[in-house]
């Protein structure tokens, strides 16, 4: 089975996929044509899609490293041709990165509900940190209502659990 084909088949690959390109992006990949390098221009004569949105594609790919290209100049004019080519083959690497950075924001966030107290507004359902509410009498600085002190075991302890989940889905329990 073709590479792309079988990163399309599957539902979490492709999920992925379409949050990166959207429904144009997904497109593109279906008719990329399976051999070599292609020019954007060629590629959107030869599959319909918008120039605009066939480079938008192609550099979004290339920021995860799932595209690459080579540029040619033309001697004459002094104009770029960029070639480009499909790595879908470097897919998993893309969404290990992405799962890392997550993870890294998870255990941050989670340090940071551990570490401190916070006190909420019952009125405006706005959360301060003890530090703010301290600053401000513990009375809201929006609406002027006491605050009242907000247990948020239950999120850390979500937090956490999330975080155990990636740790072992990335090999680092």
């Amino acid at each position: 089975m073709d590479p792309v084909e079988e990163v399309l088949n599957n539902p979490a690959t492709r999920a992925y996929i379409h949050r990166l390109i959207g429904d144009e992006g997904i497109n593109l990949l279906e008719r990329f044509p399976k051999d070599g390098e292609h020019s954007d221009e060629d590629l959107a004569a030869s599959t319909g899609i918008n120039l605009n949105s066939v480079r938008h594609t192609l550099y979004t790919l290339y920021e995860k490293r799932l595209a690459e290209y080579h540029r040619i100049k033309n001697n004459e004019t002094g104009w770029l041709t960029y070639l480009w080519q499909l790595r879908i083959d470097l897919l998993y690497d893309a969404i290990r990165e992405d799962m890392e950075t997550v993870l890294s924001k998870l255990e941050r966030r989670a340090r940071f509900e551990e570490e401190n107290d916070f006190y909420i507004c019952k009125d405006c359902h706005d959360i301060y940190t003890f530090t703010v509410a301290m600053g401000g009498n513990f009375t809201c600085p929006n609406c002027g209502q006491p605050l009242s002190h907000f247990e948020n075991e239950t999120l850390a302890k979500a937090l956490r659990a999330r975080i155990e989940i990636m740790k072992k889905t990335l090999g680092h329990a």
